[in-house]
């Protein structure tokens, strides 16, 4: 999966643009990433539903994902209401997807450490009903000299409408997910392209 360069407008979803910038603002030196305590976006509680964190572990040139938290809407997504609350999390996330979905996903997770740079994708699938659905991903790093936390954000949107959120991304999903879009987020352009204004961010362009 190749990876291109973008600036914040390659995001669609207004909440997860909101994100971005917080992590901007956080992001005060471009040779160190932000820490969590420094993220601090505007209506996380309203986000926490679709959001997920991991902390990332490393092993020599391998590394792991995991789970910290997760939303209650992402486990409809994923086909984990079955789980109880606590064993959602605290686990990793190829243990939790299994192989096959491991195995596309974590392009996406490894950019972000390696770029040390928010990543953003989408992948098209279909409900139950075979209507066609955006799945969108926004990735966040922290940490410092490099990526010890990610905190991921994922959208649903489809221009058909009203569809099934549950079991969309789960093992027994009516088809795998097509990627079309994966970036990794320019700091340059992004900081050309966000201008502050007080506290606020404004998107240009």
């Amino acid at each position: 999966m190749e990876f291109e360069s973008a600036n914040p407008s390659v995001v669609k979803s207004i909440r997860q643009r909101v994100l971005l910038n917080s992590w901007l603002r956080a992001c005060q030196n471009e040779r160190r990433l932000p820490g969590l305590d420094r993220f601090q976006p505007e209506d996380i509680a309203d986000e926490l539903p679709d959001m997920m964190g991991f902390a990332v572990e490393s092993c020599g040139e391998s590394f792991r994902f995991f789970i910290t938290q997760e939303g209650a809407r992402l486990t409809m997504t994923y086909g984990g209401e079955h789980l109880n609350p606590e064993q959602r999390i605290n686990r990793y996330l190829d243990d939790a997807l299994g192989p096959a979905r491991y195995a596309r996903v974590v392009p996406c997770y490894l950019a972000c450490v390696s770029h040390r740079r928010p990543t953003y994708s989408i992948s098209v699938v279909h409900d139950i009903d075979g209507k066609e659905v955006a799945f969108e991903r926004l990735l966040l790093p922290f940490g410092g000299d490099g990526v010890e936390h990610i905190i991921g954000s994922y959208k649903s949107i489809s221009i058909e409408g009203a569809f099934q959120a549950a079991n969309l991304m789960g093992a027994d999903a009516p088809c795998a997910p097509v990627p079309v879009v994966s970036t990794v987020i320019s700091l340059e352009t992004a900081r050309q392209s966000a201008i502050r204004a007080g506290d606020e961010v404004i998107e240009a362009g």
